[in-house]
């Protein structure tokens, strides 16, 4: 990446534990597609929760040379919000959802450079015939 990972946690004290793991999840990602530019990464605590537990929200946001893509995760369903009330799998959750984005993104780039390829090529032998 061109420019340095960017970590925030807001309303929670930031852990060394949980950057070290968004480190080697944006490692992955990275090695998925290597031409990511930046990423920024937000992990918020919505809400403390004694009895029903806490509610954690993860913002991945990955810069392409082209494009940017979120991915943010916040449990939307009463049941899921309260079966994952650890950081650690709220952080799993959104990078894995990440990891299927980049992955989508991936095929379409590559499918648009197939064909831009296909385009060129087929021009270029047009161009021969017409001139020989």
């Amino acid at each position: 990446m061109e420019t340095p990972l960017e970590i925030s946690f807001h309303n929670m004290p930031s852990s060394k534990r949980i950057e070290a793991d968004i480190r080697k999840r944006v490692a992955k990602l990275d090695k998925i597609y290597g031409r990511l530019t930046s990423c920024r990464v937000s992990v918020e605590l919505r809400s403390k929760r004694h009895r029903t537990g806490n509610v954690y929200e993860v913002h991945v946001e990955l810069q392409a040379p082209r494009s940017l893509l979120v991915v943010s995760r916040e449990p939307h369903r009463v049941k899921e919000r309260h079966a994952n009330a650890d950081v650690r799998t709220s952080v799993r959750d959104a990078f894995d959802a990440a990891e299927l984005r980049l992955i989508e993104y991936k095929k379409k780039r590559l499918a648009k450079e197939r064909a831009r390829r296909r385009v060129s090529a087929q021009s270029r032998r047009e161009a021969e015939t017409a001139a020989g």
